[in-house]
């Protein structure tokens, strides 16, 4: 237990070491950050004030928005300011706490997405039976659910961590403080954690995932049955929801399903499914959904019209 304190705190070397690649850095993800959680907050307001957005479907929606805002702030803040300074650190228990928010938020998102795919399998393959299987106490059950199974995931992978002793290096070469990274670190054998990583993180996103494009596969092969203005807006349906999880399990495959080696790479997939796919989402499920685009121009219009009449 004495060889944990050794280590009070890491340093990240940070995405690159290159001042004015840092500075271009800054500015990008400073306005991909800020858009994140305008466009996601944009969700959850307009899904929660519209009357007419009240179906199971935005009601996941909302939740996926507020986990991808959540999401993207445990680790952009951080990255973004450290683009500006020279020593990037951050403390032992600050690490910890990055390390389980991350886990945490992903794998709420993870079985999330899990659970809107079997929302949107019920309501095209079994529509009769729709209204009363998705009633809103199964879909409060189901966003517990994701929360228990998010929290249970993050909790296993870092008690496993915080047994770890770390007694000399506390150089991490990343920008945040993730699981391959900490593990070379530690003055203890983790080959045997290491395939736990892989087994509790890898493998819960592939067999997540085989999941989820089984599942779709089985609603296109249903629309067989559907009129063409029905499969029309089942597969745009669809077609969001694919997208929105190849952007997110493709690099978290990627990164945790394989030996405990790091990769040059590393650094910018984790870029990518720490920035990109919370950005996306919201132009991904509203671009081509009339529903969120007319309840997003009325709660525009009901605001212009408040404040008209608090200048009158």
């Amino acid at each position: 237990m004495d060889l944990r304190t050794n280590v009070t705190e890491f340093i990240l070397l940070g995405l690159t070491q290159n001042p004015e690649v840092q500075k271009l850095l800054f500015a990008v993800f400073t306005v991909i950050y800020f858009l994140t959680v305008a466009s996601n907050l944009l969700i959850v307001v307009t899904i929660t004030t519209s009357q007419v957005l009240g179906s199971p479907m935005y009601f996941f929606l909302s939740f996926l928005s507020f986990i991808d805002g959540c999401l993207s702030s445990t680790m952009a803040p951080k990255m973004i300011f450290d683009l500006l300074i020279e020593k990037k650190t951050i403390s032992f228990s600050g690490c910890m706490t990055q390390l389980f928010a991350e886990h945490f938020f992903g794998g709420v998102e993870i079985i999330l997405l899990t659970e809107m795919a079997y929302d949107r399998y019920v309501a095209i393959c079994k529509p009769l039976q729709y209204i009363t299987t998705m009633n809103r106490r199964v879909c409060g059950l189901l966003v517990a659910l994701a929360w228990a199974g998010g929290f249970l995931h993050a909790l296993i992978q870092i008690l496993f961590i915080l047994w770890l002793p770390f007694c000399g290096p506390n150089v991490i070469d990343h920008f945040i403080c993730d699981l391959f990274p900490l593990l070379k670190l530690s003055c203890s054998d983790t080959h045997i954690f290491g395939l736990f990583v892989a087994a509790n993180s890898g493998l819960m996103c592939v067999l997540i995932f085989s999941i989820l494009i089984t599942s779709y596969v089985f609603i296109l092969c249903s629309l067989r049955t559907h009129n063409t203005e029905g499969q029309w807006k089942a597969l745009s349906t669809c077609a969001s929801h694919v997208t929105v999880v190849l952007l997110f399990f493709i690099p978290c495959i990627f990164v945790y399903l394989r030996p405990m080696i790091t990769f040059p790479i590393d650094k910018a997939v984790s870029v990518f499914y720490t920035m990109v796919p919370p950005m996306l989402n919201p132009l991904i499920y509203t671009l081509r959904n009339s529903e969120m685009k007319n309840a997003m121009r009325k709660l525009w219009s009901q605001r212009v019209t408040l404040g008209n009449n608090s200048r009158a």
